[in-house]
């Protein structure tokens, strides 16, 4: 085909943005093919935003069945990814999911498997990959160049929320509605860029503050350490009611430490192997010469709609997608992991028991203040087009 029909599928503050730079021709080779979301006055302003020759839908088996689109961006709220990305393969689309795949491993899973069988190309939109600064930290990692690593810092402070941010909606920081705080909805990138860049960890101990600052029910604090199967370790905190914060990655190898803040990459380099100096330097005081280097870094990434390029090249030309949806799973094993541990008290191995996270998950669910509605969903006809 030389262009993508894509529908977008959830019509709030993300669907609107992909809705918008698709309409305006700013991916080569695709085209908003259409507009679904279950909220009718969503559903009119996609009306009143692009007129009657777009195609509107109020659920996604409508525009499944309606053949109007080759491919979907999924933008609804968390626990819907899947699901409808499930749909998407069994009807022949492609699918780019947002952020986070989904809330928990098990459901993950079952949609890596649907893409799978289906042939389709699946996405996810890990949009802070395109970020040159963390291309760069990326490149030096895994060209050995810092060494082994042996300890990673990862301090994510800067997500700063104030209690109104929660009461704009009912479904916030529940755990019927997003299944999960800082954890499921503001940190999906980090915990991605993490295992993208360091790799998963092996086992997981953290400690998670429920509603510490906030009056909510979900976590708003979060301390985890890891550990790796090299033997190196790692820390990664993050939290929702601390101010002024911070956006800090720290990787310590065998060859120097690698800093990451601000957008900009500070590299000590030590001259030689830490490791070969411990042991054979013969002056008990001695440390490694070490050099310091500002790393430079080009260009912007483009970030969400670099990623929606990628994908429409992959599914165009077979070009390797940057964020294969496969790998969406890592981070929310990583956040599952760290909710488990701190639920049970104790050490959580990776891969999670995801039978277990599951059924302790549904018990915050059973008790949370939020509970989701099933509605039946049909197709709507507007203007004689579904």
């Amino acid at each position: 085909m030389d262009t993508l029909r894509i529908g977008i599928i959830g019509f709030g503050n993300m669907g609107t943005f992909h809705a918008r730079y698709l309409s305006q021709g700013e991916v080569a080779g695709a085209t908003l093919g259409a507009i679904c979301d279950t909220d009718p006055e969503r559903v009119k302003l996609a009306r009143e935003t692009y007129g009657k020759d777009l195609p509107l839908f109020d659920s996604a088996e409508a525009l499944f069945a309606a053949k109007v689109v080759d491919a979907v961006i999924v933008a609804t709220p968390h626990y819907f990814h899947p699901p409808i990305a499930v749909q998407g393969f069994a009807n022949g689309c492609h699918v780019l999911v947002e952020k986070p795949a989904g809330v928990y491993t098990k459901q993950v899973r079952e949609m890596i498997e649907a893409a799978a069988k289906s042939g389709c190309v699946f996405g996810v939109m890990f949009n802070q990959r395109c970020r040159p600064y963390h291309q760069k930290v990326k490149d030096i990692v895994q060209s050995g160049e810092l060494g082994d690593i042996r300890r990673v810092v990862y301090v994510i402070t800067d997500w700063f929320r104030p209690q109104a941010y929660y009461n704009s909606g009912g479904w916030r920081a529940t755990w019927g509605g997003e299944g999960g705080g800082v954890l499921a909805n503001q940190c999906p990138h980090n915990l991605d860029l993490w295992q993208w860049i360091c790799g998963m960890p092996t086992r997981v101990r953290a400690f998670c503050d429920f509603g510490k600052f906030h009056d909510i029910e979900v976590e708003d604090d979060v301390t985890a350490y890891v550990e790796y199967a090299n033997g190196a370790t790692g820390v990664f905190m993050t939290t929702t009611g601390e101010a002024p914060g911070c956006n800090r990655l720290e990787i310590s190898g065998d060859r120097g430490r690698l800093t990451l803040e601000g957008g900009k990459i500070s590299f000590q380099r030590t001259r030689e192997s830490v490791s070969k100096f411990l042991k054979e330097n013969p002056n008990m005081f001695a440390s490694p010469e070490t050099w310091k280097c500002e790393v430079p870094t080009f260009g912007d990434g483009e970030e969400h709609i670099g990623i929606t390029k990628n994908w429409v090249n992959s599914i165009l030309t077979g070009a390797p997608l940057l964020a294969r949806g496969e790998e969406g799973i890592n981070g929310v094993q990583l956040a599952n992991a760290m909710l488990l541990s701190a639920w049970t008290d104790d050490w959580v191995n990776l891969p999670i028991d995801e039978d277990l996270y599951y059924s302790m998950l549904q018990e915050k669910i059973n008790s949370s203040t939020y509970k989701k509605q099933v509605v039946e969903v049909k197709p709507v006809e507007l203007n004689g087009t579904f």
